[in-house]
This record gives structure tokens, sequence and C-alpha cells, in this order.
């Protein structure tokens, strides 16, 4: 696989996860009659074909398509991939699925945060509720990500860890550790720099990127010691302006300050994390954990997904989460619906929730265990086999616009544009709208 290949690959898995890690394509679409809510029939249908649409940047992109496409031969029917690029995935899931011309499957995220989100579609009659083998696999305690009224309208791909991917092979040639707590990581900042190199690499003009990094800091601060922080806050009990989240801005000002950060981060994009981490002049990047195989396998290095260092008196804490989950059009033909949940029964299945996992670099929705994980992961394997992690917080959001008000308020943290508190203020109010 060429550098520039499994660069172009990284880039869009950059772009995945805080938006969507899929394309719908114009599918079946036809009369839908009401099933009662227990999901598609239980009869056995005659298998027909469906459309899948995936975000991919080059031909290795293509693990959704790997999966399909194996079913699609063990199942005899025949499955349309088409890629598309994910950082236009939101409009096209919604304009579709208002015309009524959406694919028959897609991938949407879990709970209310983003506007492709599995709870807001659901309830507004766009997504088919799905059965029981779909509803088996949901991580405990993420119910009310994929279910209303006890009805199941998303099935998890797989759990995918988010962290500090860790180039090893460029902080070797600095002389810096992974620090274990945040201070040692302010002195590895200073290291970096006397070195030549950045710690952190920013897509500082991307809210996705500076949302995304300021929830991994959140771990920690947040979530280790109050891990219902989100039902507190949505019972009126906390506020962002009152509790940990103070601590994430403030340690994003304090990391900026301290050149923690590449020279133009405030203007940063993903192009800049994928040279920069890829490249090794930048030791880390809040990003997906798959990027560490990916980055490894283009060029060499020896990378690792690592947690983001707790404070003092704070113990390890990360983000791992069901963050994209297959949905059903529920406008699309009974017959179709009834062939797509099959294969979501198929892709529940260990063996096949391990392959997925496997080329998709994530964990297998079926179960975390140490000894099937990617060796990337092996720095956070024990908090992931101890459940010492949290879900992406802003999957449990109320709307979009909170996570909004966090990504471009962290933008104008590193232009000097925006305060702590006015961020604060912002992400409440849009938490209350």
């Amino acid at each position: 696989m060429s550098q520039l290949s499994t660069n172009r690959h990284f880039r869009w898995s950059l772009l995945a996860l805080p938006v969507a890690g899929a394309l719908v394509l114009a599918g079946c679409a036809g009369g839908t009659d009401d099933n009662g809510g227990g999901g598609t029939s239980s009869e056995e249908p005659e298998a027909t074909g469906f459309s899948i649409m995936v975000a991919a940047a080059n031909d290795a992109d293509d693990y959704y398509e790997q999966l399909a496409m194996q079913y699609a031969e063990e199942a005899g029917i025949d499955i349309e991939v088409i890629p598309y690029p994910s950082d236009a995935y939101n409009t096209q899931v919604t304009t579709q699925l208002q015309a009524g011309n959406a694919a028959d499957v897609m991938i949407l995220s879990p709970g209310t945060g983003q506007p492709i989100s599995v709870i807001t579609l659901a309830e507004a009659g766009f997504l088919e509720p799905l059965n029981e083998t779909s509803a088996s696999i949901l991580p405990v305690g993420s119910e009310a990500q994929f279910q209303i009224d006890g009805d199941t309208f998303a099935q998890p791909t797989s759990l995918t860890p988010v962290g500090m991917v860790f180039n090893v092979t460029a902080a070797e040639e600095v002389g810096v550790e992974y620090p274990e707590t945040y201070e040692d990581l302010l002195e590895a900042c200073t290291t970096a720099r006397d070195g030549s190199k950045t710690f952190t690499v920013l897509a500082g003009g991307i809210p996705f990127n500076t949302g995304l990094f300021s929830m991994l800091v959140s771990a920690t601060r947040v979530y280790a010691e109050t891990p219902d922080w989100n039902e507190q806050r949505a019972a009126g009990d906390v506020t962002f302006a009152d509790s940990g989240w103070r601590d994430v801005l403030e340690d994003i000002v304090e990391m900026n300050d301290g050149g923690c950060f590449q020279d133009g981060a405030a203007g940063g994009t993903f192009d800049n994390i994928t040279a920069g981490l890829g490249g090794g002049t930048a030791l880390t990047a809040a990003v997906p954990g798959s990027a560490a195989a990916s980055i490894s396998t283009a060029t060499g290095s020896d990378l690792n997904v690592q947690a983001f260092p707790p404070a003092s008196g704070q113990d390890a804490f990360t983000l791992t989460g069901a963050n994209y989950a297959w949905a059903v059009n529920a406008s699309s033909d009974d017959a179709v619906k009834a062939s797509a949940q099959a294969f979501l029964d198929w892709a529940a299945a260990p063996e096949n929730a391990q392959h997925f996992a496997e080329i998709s670099g994530a964990v297998p929705i079926s179960g975390i265990d140490p000894a099937t994980l990617l060796p990337s992961y092996e720095p956070i394997g024990e908090l992931l086999s101890s459940g010492s992690y949290t879900g992406v917080p802003n999957a449990a959001w109320p709307n979009p616009a909170v996570y909004e008000a966090l990504g471009t308020g962290v933008q104008g943290l590193l232009t000097g544009q925006s305060t702590v508190d006015q961020i604060l203020e912002d992400m409440d109010a849009a938490w209350d709208q």
C-alpha cells in the first residue's frame, strides 16, 4: 500500500467519527407496512438485494464493502456499495430521507447529538424498528441512544476507541515517553519542541476535531468521577459552567500557551494531522484509534492508542463507544427491509463482528476480549476490559448545537477570540434551547 493511499484513507477516518462513516445512496423506496414495532417479519422472505453507500477516499478504504460483499456472496444476493465523501454525509442523509429516496441501509450516529443521530431520525419516522438480535448487542448503558419505547432503531457496527494516537517511533527520536500524568504531558510538550517536533497536532480549524479533542480530555476531567454527568445535566443538577468541563477548557488553554500544539494550530486541518502524525513531526493526535494501524502500515512507524493523561489525583479513563450504527430505511420495500435485517443478523454473529473489527481497526461489538484486541490498543487494553471508559459524550447531548458550541468555541480559544466562560455559557444555552 502506498504512503499516499493510506494517508488519504487516514484523512477520511478522521472525518468519520464526529460526523459519520458512510453515505446514503438513492435506493429502493416504496410503501411500508406497520409491523407493530417488532422489526422486520420473522417469516422467511425471498432473498433480495439492497443498497448501502459508504465513505471512502480510495480503494483501500473498504471495510464496509468487504463485509457487505462477503455476506452478498454467502447469501447469493446483490448489494450495491458506492463510496461518497463523508464531509457531505449529513446533508445527503437528511435530504434524501426527507425526499423519500434514501438508501435501504445507512450508517448513523447513535443518540441525539448530531443531525444524523439515530433517535432524532427515528422520532421523525425515517427508520425501521429492528429485531431482538440487533437489540441484544447494544452495549450496556447505551440503550437510550438506540431505542425508543423498547423498539431498537439501529445496530452498532463495533466499538471505536478514541484516544491519543501516539507515534512511538517519533517520540523516541526526541526522548519522549508517553506521559502518565497531565503534568508530565506539559513537560513532554517542551521536550518535543526542543527536538523540533510538536507533541499534539490539532485540526484547529475543524470544529469536529477540536470538539473530539475536548471530549477526550473530558473523560478524566468529567466522566471518570461522574459517569452519569449527562443524566445530571439533563435533570438540571449540573451545568457545563459549574463542573469539570471548565477544567477541560482551561487545560486546552494551558496546552496552547505551553506550545503543545503545532504552529498555526488554529487554522489546522485534517491534512495537518495526516502529515504531522504520519510524517513523525508530531507525536500525538486525538483521533479514532483505527488510525494507529493505518499509519503504522503506511510508514513502518510504531503507533499505539493512549488515554489522555489524568490530572493529579485522577484515574486513567478513556473514550470508547458504539459510535457507528447500521439503520434500515422505513420507506424501503418490505422484502428489502427483511433482507437488510438478515444481513444485520449475520453481522452481529461473533465471528463476523470480530472480522469487521479486524478489517476496520476497531473492537468487536460482541465484546471486549484483551486476547483479541489489535496490538495498537495494548496501552488501553486494561481500561477497556475493566470498563474504565465512557462513550463519546455528545451522543447523549440533546441537540447538535451543544457540540457545535464546543467545537467552534475551542477554535476561538486558540485564536484568543473566545473565553472559557463564554464557551461554557454557550454550551449551557444550547443544551437548554
